[in-house]
């Protein structure tokens, strides 16, 4: 199971694309979907599960006081809020190990390096003198 966060994988991406996750956003909004989008939008799919485990985690911390007593209604909320955490728990390792596998695929492409000078092309010889095979009078 990958180990990936939300945090690690935006590190991934703005080394991939060497530029800020902010920066990268702004250039994917309103483009045609591509690579970058869909890394973006997992990205953004996987720390929202991570936010909804820190949330469900709380919440049922809460339930489970060892000093509160729990009453039948509780119960009911208590098994809820485990299931919404098993789910976004699911999420978190699905989105995870997608985005891992496709980042481990990508490279980034080296920049072009500048080409060489090109030297002009050489200057054609200059024609010879055409010389005739009739002799002169």
């Amino acid at each position: 199971m990958s180990n990936l966060t939300s945090t690690g994988v935006a590190g991934r991406i703005e080394e991939l694309y060497g530029a800020p996750l902010a920066d990268l956003e702004m250039q994917a909004h309103g483009r045609a979907a591509g690579m970058l989008s869909a890394l973006l939008n997992t990205h953004g799919t996987l720390a929202l599960a991570e936010r909804s485990i820190d949330f469900h985690r709380s919440h049922l911390a809460r339930f489970v006081h060892p000093e509160r007593q729990l009453s039948g209604h509780e119960v009911s909320h208590l098994l809820d809020g485990a299931r919404r955490l098993a789910e976004a728990v699911a999420v978190r390792d699905v989105q995870a190990k997608s985005l891992d596998a496709v980042l481990q695929s990508l490279a980034r492409v080296p920049a072009p390096e500048p080409s060489p000078a090109t030297p002009s092309p050489p200057v054609p010889a200059s024609p010879l003198p055409c010389q005739s095979t009739t002799r002169s009078r």
